[in-house]
C-alpha cells in the first residue's frame, strides 16, 4: 500500500496526470477532458496509417500551452528512466504515449521506416524545426520510459502557427494514392509531416496478384482492371498477359469491346502500335458496338497523336451507323485534329441539329466549338 502511494505520489509530481488517472480501469471516462482517439488514413486501397492518441484539450491556457505545459526540447520528468541524463520528449498527446501505425514501409520526410507500429513523440523547439521520434517502444505509458535506444527513426519538420485548435488532434491533409501528410494540431501551432508509401506500386501489384487467384480472378473484368493498371505501373509484360487473360482465358475470357479496348491500350502503352490498332479494328467490327464506343477510341487516338487513323475511325463510325448525330461530331473531332477545319465546322453544325431533345449537356459545348472553328481553332 506505501509503495503504490508513492508511486501515485511520484506522477503527481511529474505535472502530467492526476491521482485519478493513476487507476487502472480503462472503461471509465477520461479525467482532465483527455478523450481517446484514432484516425486512419489509407493511401490508394491497401496502404494506410494510423495514429492512436489521447487528446487534451485547452481548457483556459491559452498562452501557457507551447514552453510551459509541454516544454520546449525535452525534460526530466523525475520518474520511470527520466531523469537529467536522459531527458525526455513531449508524448504528443496525453496519458499512455501516442502510437502510430503503418501497413506497409514508408518514408517520413525523405527517411525510410519499416512497417510496424511505434511509440510517436515530438520535440517542440522555439526556434527551428522540432524532432519528430518514432520509437520501437509502442506500450509505455507517456514518455516516462523514453530511452534513445529504442528510436527506430528522428525526423525534423517545421512547425507553423495555425487556426486556434481546442483539442489536440492528428489528422491527414494533401491526401494521394502513394502519399499523405499527417498534421498534429493543438492550441496555435499545427505541425505537418510527409508520409510516403516505399515501392508504392510493388506493393499494390502483390495485393492485386493476391487477389486474381481468388474470386476476382473468376471475372474477365477483374483481369482488365488489372492490366489497365500494371500497364500504366509500366508492368507491360504483366500487362499484356492480364489484357489476354481478361480475352482468352478458358472459361472466363470474354472478346468484346471493352476488354479488346484493354487489351489495344496496353499494346499501345508497350509501343507496339500497329498491333494495338489490328485489335481496334477487329473490336469495331463485334457485333453490339456502338458509336459512343468507336467515337471514344477515335478519341483516343487523337490523344496519341495519330490523327489520320482518327480520321478513318470517324468516317467508319459515321458510315457504319447511318450518320446519327455522335458520328458528325466525331467526324467534327477528327477534321479539327488534321486542320480541316472548314469540314470540322460542316460536320458539327449537323451534329448541332441531331442532339437528342432531352439532352442538356452537349447543345452549350457544341455552340462553344462552333465559336471556336469559326476562330480557327482545333476543338480537340
Amino acid at each position: 500500500m506505501k509503495r503504490n502511494l508513492l508511486l501515485a505520489a511520484a506522477f503527481v509530481a511529474a505535472g502530467l496526470i492526476g491521482v485519478s488517472s493513476y487507476a487502472q480501469v480503462r472503461s471509465l471516462p477520461p479525467g482532465g477532458g483527455n478523450q481517446k482517439s484514432a484516425v486512419v488514413q489509407y493511401m490508394g486501397n491497401v496502404s494506410w496509417v494510423k495514429i492512436v492518441y489521447n487528446s487534451p484539450d485547452v481548457d483556459g491556457r491559452e498562452g501557457k500551452i507551447w514552453g510551459q505545459l509541454v516544454p520546449y526540447g525535452k525534460a526530466n520528468l523525475g520518474f520511470g528512466a527520466s531523469s537529467a541524463d536522459n531527458p525526455s520528449p513531449w508524448r504528443a498527446g496525453a496519458n499512455e504515449n501516442t502510437t502510430i501505425e503503418f501497413s506497409h514501409d514508408v518514408v517520413v520526410q525523405g527517411k525510410e521506416l519499416k512497417a510496424g507500429k511505434y511509440g510517436l513523440f515530438v520535440e517542440p523547439q522555439e526556434n527551428g524545426p522540432w524532432s519528430i521520434i518514432f520509437s520501437n517502444e509502442s506500450n509505455a505509458w507517456g514518455s516516462f520510459f523514453y530511452v534513445p535506444e529504442d528510436e527506430a527513426l528522428v525526423v525534423e519538420a517545421e512547425a507553423e502557427d495555425g487556426e486556434f485548435r481546442e483539442d489536440l488532434t492528428f489528422e491527414f491533409e494533401s491526401r494521394k494514392v502513394n502519399e499523405t501528410t499527417a498534421v498534429l494540431r493543438w492550441e496555435n501551432k499545427r505541425l505537418p509531416f510527409k508520409i510516403e508509401v516505399k515501392n508504392a506500386n510493388d506493393v499494390v501489384l502483390a495485393a492485386v496478384q493476391s487477389e486474381l487467384k481468388n474470386s476476382a480472378g473468376f471475372n474477365s473484368n477483374s483481369w482488365s482492371q488489372a492490366a489497365n493498371w500494371a500497364s500504366n505501373a509500366g508492368y507491360h509484360d504483366l500487362a499484356l498477359t492480364w489484357a489476354e487473360n481478361a480475352v482468352s482465358l478458358p472459361f472466363i475470357g470474354q472478346k468484346n469491346f471493352n476488354t479488346l479496348s484493354t487489351k489495344a491500350t496496353v499494346l499501345r502503352n508497350a509501343e507496339k502500335t500497329d498491333e494495338s490498332i489490328a485489335v481496334m479494328d477487329e473490336a469495331i467490327e463485334l457485333p453490339g458496338v456502338s458509336p459512343f464506343q468507336i467515337h471514344g477510341y477515335g478519341r483516343q487516338l487523337i490523344a496519341a497523336g495519330q490523327k489520320e487513323k482518327a480520321l478513318e475511325i470517324f468516317k467508319k463510325n459515321h458510315k457504319m451507323n447511318d450518320g446519327v448525330w455522335p458520328t458528325n461530331y466525331g467526324l467534327a473531332r477528327g477534321y479539327s485534329a488534321m486542320g480541316d477545319f472548314k469540314n470540322a465546322l460542316k460536320y458539327l453544325k449537323i451534329a448541332q441539329t441531331k442532339v437528342p431533345e432531352n439532352d442538356t449537356v452537349n447543345p452549350p459545348i457544341i455552340e462553344q466549338n462552333i465559336a471556336k472553328l469559326e476562330k480557327g481553332e482545333d476543338i480537340n
